[in-house]
């Protein structure tokens, strides 16, 4: 059972949809008991950190979950800023992350950037997989993924990287840490390559 923790941030239909065309079993969590049987966990997010964790925080369920990921070892997929939550702390906002990761969020150096627009990194870009990680299995061409984005992830371990992505600077774009995993890009808006990856979660 994957399930997917709705706390009134991110994309909640767009990967329910795509786990039911799978044949994945999925369910939604709106509170702590819609995730007691919980095989592996899907943390969504958009917008602003501050925002993000001021609504995770509400939703109550945040001591059930950080259980379930920390104690029980049951694997999550955070998402963009549900990626970034994973770490410490977020240049963007005043409230702690998760601290699942030993990592913290910075702001892209858009001084580097030669594009007129230069923030948010919006559009797609090509990832380099510095591994052989699972999540990324049966991806044969080079991947191609969609972001949104104007903070990225800087872990403290670089074997927590799994891929990076170049956006003025090589930055990472997706880690693993034992059973957490996060990316900074969309995959439920990235058609195969985006549904492959889920598809690889789900497998794990």
């Amino acid at each position: 059972m994957i399930t997917i923790i709705d706390y009134g941030v991110g994309n909640i239909n767009a990967f329910y949809n795509i786990f039911k065309t799978l044949g994945v079993e999925v369910s939604i969590a709106r509170n702590s008991n819609d995730i007691l049987n919980s095989k592996k966990l899907i943390l969504p997010g958009v917008g602003h950190f501050d925002y993000a964790m001021n609504k995770f925080n509400e939703s109550g369920m945040v001591e059930s979950v950080t259980d379930l990921v920390m104690s029980k070892s049951v694997p999550v997929l955070g998402i963009c800023v549900g990626m970034q939550m994973l770490a410490t702390y977020s240049e963007e906002g005043k409230l702690p992350g998760l601290n699942w990761i030993n990592a913290d969020v910075k702001k892209i150096d858009s001084s580097l950037l030669t594009q007129t627009t230069r923030l948010p990194h919006m559009g797609w870009n090509d990832i380099l997989v510095d591994n052989n990680n699972p999540l990324f299995h049966n991806l044969k061409e080079a991947p191609r993924y969609y972001f949104l984005h104007s903070y990225y992830f800087n872990c403290k371990n670089n074997d927590d990287t799994i891929a990076t992505s170049i956006y003025g600077n090589k930055f990472t774009c997706a880690v693993n840490h034992k059973n957490i995993y996060g990316v900074q890009f969309h995959p439920e808006k990235s058609h195969y390559f985006g549904i492959q990856l889920l598809k690889n979660f789900a497998n794990l």
